[in-house]
């Protein structure tokens, strides 16, 4: 399955990348400066977007999303340097970034607490962490819903956790939670925040 996961990837999330998800990838990355970190890059959906980076580090546990991103990176606007890593133990000093780019990728870490706190770690004093993630649903019966599917999907979908809070955990990790935008009825979201630490 995940030989497979990084094709059936790219073919769900083509009608979505079309409509909506495209400006919202586009309109977050694009608030991302100077050196830039993004988490779990997947197949490069979000290297296009890029403007204000001088280069991106990124990071992406699973080797077989990143064959799918080569050429993304090859027609990016911006330097990319990918590195096959985990978001719990990034391979870069204290304070080496001034923004974070993470999108649709904190479902599937094993420990997200971990990762938010290694984000911390290797980002400056003030610098931007910009998230778009989908989270579990406030209304009880759809929650409710999720939690039931979620083993399964796991499975699945590379370790997707659909019934993960997020923002909840964000919140918690100490970050600065400065902008949160709602889509799809709070299926989504994106989560501005700073660095605090």
């Amino acid at each position: 399955m995940s030989k497979l996961f990084p094709v059936l990837y790219d073919i769900a999330m083509k009608p979505l990348e079309k409509t909506r998800f495209e400006k919202i990838r586009a309109n977050l990355v694009q608030k991302a400066q100077g050196r830039v970190i993004e988490i779990g890059f997947g197949t490069g959906a979000n290297f296009r977007y890029y403007r204000g980076a001088e280069r991106v580090d990124a990071i992406e546990p699973n080797p077989q999303m990143s064959k799918h991103a080569a050429k993304r990176i090859k027609n990016a606007r911006t330097p990319i340097f990918t590195y096959e890593a985990r978001a719990e133990k990034l391979p870069f000093e204290d304070n080496s970034f001034d923004s974070v780019v993470a999108t649709l990728v904190f479902c599937t870490i094993p420990y997200p607490i971990k990762a938010l706190q290694e984000i911390q770690r290797v980002s400056k004093p003030g610098a931007k962490v910009l998230l778009f993630e989908h989270v579990k649903m406030d209304q009880e019966a759809i929650g409710k819903a999720q939690e039931v599917v979620t083993p399964v999907w796991k499975k699945l979908c590379d370790g997707c956790h659909l019934d993960r809070d997020t923002l909840e955990l964000v919140k918690r990790s100490g970050l600065k939670v400065e902008k949160v935008t709602s889509y799809y009825g709070g299926l989504f979201l994106t989560i501005e925040c700073l660095n605090t630490k």
